[in-house]
């Protein structure tokens, strides 16, 4: 399924002990104030109850439908990477267990250019060295080494921070040639961040 070039991926299925699976499925990359459909199917499916959790927050408490199917919303507050599961209660604390994670990327827009040519074999000021195939992103704020996914079209890619700037324009992100490249990115333009 894909909204605004935006894909449903069904990721996260799980086997609790006595045989009880937890599939999970959620729209993965979403704008933070949009909301991502979490649903999933719990087999056998004999009315089991469901807790909706995305990071450490509770989202919803459902009930399994006859074939096991379930489903909540939740709206993304904020730029960032987060994690959704489903976890089943069996009345017992023992018998609880649950779905693998699902990540959804939550972005935002973000102005970038992009640089490498005439700069490869310099240094960069996170460490290393510049070459045409680095991947990863210049910025003035975030620290060395964050981890960001960007997305641009249908594309997405998850980089590091390994250099400072840009310092010109008012643009965020300076992409390497390599993650341009990757995301099939103009030379300027907006980019998604959760970041």
């Amino acid at each position: 399924m894909t909204t605004m070039g935006f894909t449903t991926a069904a990721i996260g299925v799980k086997t609790m002990p006595g045989g009880t699976n937890v599939k999970l499925d959620a729209k993965r990359h979403v704008r933070a104030g949009e909301t991502s459909l979490i649903r999933g199917r719990v087999t056998p499916a004999a009315g089991q109850t469901v807790v909706v959790k995305v990071g450490d927050r509770k989202v919803k408490t459902v009930h399994t439908r006859g074939d096991g199917r379930f489903r909540a919303r939740w709206r993304a507050p904020r730029a960032g990477s987060f994690a959704a599961r489903a976890i089943v209660r069996d009345g017992e604390p023992a018998a609880q267990g649950g779905s693998g994670s699902v990540r959804i990327n939550v972005y935002r827009a973000a102005s970038a250019s992009y640089y490498g040519p005439g700069l490869y074999g310099g240094n960069l000021a996170c460490g290393g060295t510049l070459r045409p195939g680095t991947m990863g992103v210049a910025n003035r704020s975030l620290p060395c080494g964050a981890r960001l996914t960007l997305r641009y079209g249908k594309r997405s890619v998850r980089v590091q921070v390994i250099d400072r700037g840009p310092f010109s324009g008012n643009r965020e992100f300076d992409l390497t040639a390599a993650t341009k490249a990757r995301l099939a990115f103009p030379s300027t333009g907006t980019v998604l961040s959760t970041r």
